[in-house]
């Protein structure tokens, strides 16, 4: 991912960049002139579908009910003025890649783009960070120096989080669901809100991030690694010193033994289903973004799957898809009904 490696240089260089080879490919296509792509709270009806576990019961349709005998609700088309608000998980897990890109470099680029196209129109952008705690609110503004204020602060350093007691103990590594907390409690009106984390850490997240969904438009980014998956194929690692990015605990490992090789897949498989499963409870839209993917593709991908479903309002957006390279008619008919 070309974009994402910019992330290294400095967070104007960086913007520089992106404006120049995606942003203004971009613009236009994720949100228009006087409309955003995302239905929410506006004034302007834009549809009407049957009721969905977690929809607001406040939007539902009576007269339309009760001639159907069956629950409706009313969509509306976003107020031009559009608030977007980045929940961004910049714990230690975040700050790693396998190749030359991190995920923290991935989010960067994803979040200088996204932010960048929303201010071009006068909409205003905020952030709430995380490191080992809430440590920065940024309130939405939609100036171009306050996009590069955003990525400067996403580039500050932040302190490790100290090693838990044992097992069981609730010391150490992230705890996402105080970031998604902290942001309802933040977020006032109904907003446009991302959400970037590899979504690793402790458990309690997917209520959370529920909870959110149920009053905001949510967009879930996964970021992760393909080392995160699977060790490298080739032979001849021997012995590694594996660390906790977050904890700074060590491990010794084989990675030439086949045992290990195979349970670390298979855990990993098993977590990976559990993720996707959360996420797709939760009710929020997900995006995958792997630290090898190019960051243009992946949101026109994207933009066009979020088309897809308005016009399809009973369609359900499905995680696997966004990670998987499928057609984008084959995604439709997997949506469908």
């Amino acid at each position: 991912m070309p974009e994402a490696a910019a992330a290294a240089a400095t967070p104007d260089a960086l913007l520089r960049r992106l404006e120049w080879a995606v942003i203004r490919r971009l613009d236009g296509l994720l949100q228009g002139d006087y409309r955003t792509l995302w239905r929410g709270a506006g004034v302007d009806l834009a549809d009407l579908r049957e009721y969905q576990h977690h929809d607001d019961v406040r939007h539902i349709d009576w007269n339309v009910t009760a001639r159907l005998q069956q629950p409706y609700v009313r969509q509306f088309t976003e107020d031009r003025d559009l608030t977007a608000w980045f929940l961004l998980d910049l714990s230690g897990s975040v700050d790693f890649g396998s190749a030359d890109v991190t995920k923290l470099a991935v989010s960067a680029g994803f979040v200088a783009t996204l932010a960048r196209v929303i201010t071009r129109h006068g909409n205003r952008v905020g952030a709430l960070m995380y490191g080992n705690e809430v440590d920065t609110v940024l309130p939405p503004l939609n100036s171009r120096l306050h996009v590069l204020e955003l990525l400067q602060r996403m580039r500050r350093p932040r302190p490790r989080t100290p090693a838990g007691n044992g097992i069981g103990s609730t010391v150490g590594g992230t705890a996402l669901a105080d970031l998604l907390r902290a942001a309802d409690g933040v977020m006032r009106r109904r907003s446009l809100v991302f959400v970037l984390s590899d979504f690793i850490s402790q458990p309690g997240w997917a209520q959370a991030l529920g909870r959110l969904a149920r009053r905001h438009d949510v967009v879930a980014v996964r970021l992760w690694d393909p080392l995160e998956m699977a060790l490298p194929a080739e032979a001849g690692l021997g012995l590694l010193t594996l660390e906790d990015a977050e904890t700074g605990e060590q491990l010794l490992v084989d990675a030439d033994d086949p045992g290990f090789r195979a349970r670390y897949a298979a855990i990993a498989q098993q977590q990976e289903a559990a993720l996707l499963d959360a996420l797709a409870q939760s009710g929020a839209d997900v995006l995958e973004l792997a630290t090898d993917d190019d960051l243009l593709e992946s949101l026109l991908r994207f933009a066009d799957l979020r088309r897809q479903r308005a016009r399809l309002p009973a369609a359900r957006l499905m995680p696997a898809a966004l990670k998987r390279a499928q057609p984008l008619a084959e995604m439709a008919a997997e949506s469908a009904p």
